[in-house]
């Protein structure tokens, strides 16, 4: 009986790893598939991230079950998210909503966001897990931006070569928006740029990284858009922040940064300066203005004075600015160009209560968990969380790329890359597991 209940106990092990590393590629697919998808704006592609989450929750769910022994791992940012999904469950309950099918199909996404950033913390937290993850996230950046460059130079105003845009647009790789494509390279560049200051890559794949990084640069620079452009200036300053508060402990170097970006901009002036700096230069017909964008904000700042509590409803902001509108240009605004009112606008003040908490919890860990004694690895990659998080954070006054299902679930996973807990260095793991080994041996049987 014994031997028979030892050896379920090994299956369901190994069913358990097998399935954890299902969930691992499952989130990467989600991730990936987010961004190919035109950014995951279309109801079919948010369809299948919803139910792609739903299903691995559902896994995760079940070998949690038969592993008794199993760890959560609850992540203290998971109660402003519940915070937001309440409160949307409570405009419904109330009826304080404008139009509640809007507000169900948001609450259904923010609950699929939810679920995919409790998963990353439960399967993305050993070494071996979190630099595959580096990785990936490291190729997607390279691969959608060299996509995005080819596109832009091949296609003109069809997206994949086919889909042409209805209502124009300004598209720049998979996104209708070329200032979404700007947060997307905020959010997974500085992954590299990190690691490379920091270290945290082998100095035979330095040549490696430094070209997948180079290509993201390029193509930020290429899309022309002012509000990425500055955001990734303000990374750079970030991280230059970062480099001095650890220069005199562990020597990290910008030299890799400066080499990153003289290459891109050699790239540039290669496959046509003119274009890019006309590209940079002329504001699209299918832009919106700073003027445009300065109406809508005050216009959601009167929404939020005649519904303070609980706002007008989650993803209601396209049937209320309406009757807010004070200057009409013939097009519908959907939202209003900056994160930050919009959340207001549509959640009021408890809404903003819960996205101050959500910040103050972010940087009082991810500061906690930089400072902390770690690899070179886990300090890069904390350092890169930390600066895609304030370039994202910084570009959300001018633009809505929390709204963007990919950019939102990319911003979410860097936020658990940031607060993740420290990790030493392979040189003192190894003695550690060694030892571990060696006293193991020595247990009578």
């Amino acid at each position: 009986m014994g031997g028979r209940r030892f050896a379920d106990s090994l299956r369901c092990e190994s069913e358990g790893v097998d399935t954890v590393k299902a969930i691992r590629l499952g989130l990467c697919f989600l991730f990936a598939f987010s961004v190919l998808a035109f950014g995951g704006v279309e109801v079919w592609a948010l369809s299948v991230v919803e139910i792609g989450a739903a299903v691995l929750l559902v896994a995760w769910g079940v070998i949690t079950y038969r592993q008794p022994d199993a760890k959560v791992e609850w992540n203290p940012l998971n109660w402003p998210l519940l915070g937001f999904v309440a409160i949307g469950l409570l405009q419904l309950l109330f009826r304080t909503t404008s139009y509640a099918y809007f507000t169900r199909t948001e609450l259904l996404k923010l609950s699929a966001y939810a679920v995919i950033f409790f998963l990353a913390t439960q399967v993305f937290r050993k070494r071996p897990d979190l630099t595959k993850l580096a990785w990936f996230l490291i190729l997607l950046g390279f691969g959608v931006s060299l996509f995005g460059i080819i596109q832009h130079f091949t296609s003109g105003s069809k997206i994949y070569w086919y889909r042409e845009l209805p209502l124009g647009g300004d598209l720049f790789g998979p996104y209708v928006n070329r200032n979404h494509f700007a947060g997307f390279v905020e959010l997974v560049l500085p992954v590299g740029l990190g690691l490379m200051v920091f270290r945290g890559i082998r100095r035979d794949i330095f040549p490696l990284a430094t070209l997948l990084t180079i290509i993201p640069v390029s193509a930020l620079i290429l899309s022309g858009s002012r509000g990425g452009i500055v955001g990734f200036a303000f990374e750079l300053g970030v991280l230059a922040l970062l480099v001095r508060s650890r220069r005199s402990r562990e020597g990290p170097h910008m030299a890799a940064v400066g080499m990153v970006a003289l290459a891109a901009l050699a790239l540039i002036a290669w496959i046509g300066a003119g274009k890019a700096i006309e590209r940079f230069s002329t504001l699209p017909t299918s832009d919106t203005s700073l003027a445009r964008r300065g109406t809508m904000v005050r216009a959601a700042t009167q929404i939020v004075r005649d519904h303070p509590i609980l706002g007008t409803g989650l993803g209601t902001l396209v049937v209320v600015y309406p009757r807010y509108e004070t200057f009409y240009d013939g097009r519908v605004v959907e939202h209003v160009h900056n994160d930050y009112m919009e959340a207001l606008a549509e959640t009021g003040l408890v809404g903003g209560l819960c996205g101050i908490a959500f910040l103050t919890l972010l940087y009082r860990q991810a500061r906690k968990n930089f400072e902390a004694e770690q690899g070179h690895f886990s300090r890069g990659l904390h350092a890169g969380a930390i600066v895609a998080l304030s370039g994202l954070l910084l570009h959300s006054l001018v633009d809505f790329n929390l709204h963007l299902p990919s950019n939102a679930l990319l911003f979410l996973l860097q936020v658990h890359l940031a607060t993740s807990a420290p990790l030493p260095s392979e040189a003192q793991a190894q003695p550690r597991r060694r030892h571990r080994k060696h006293h193991a041996d020595e247990v009578p049987v």
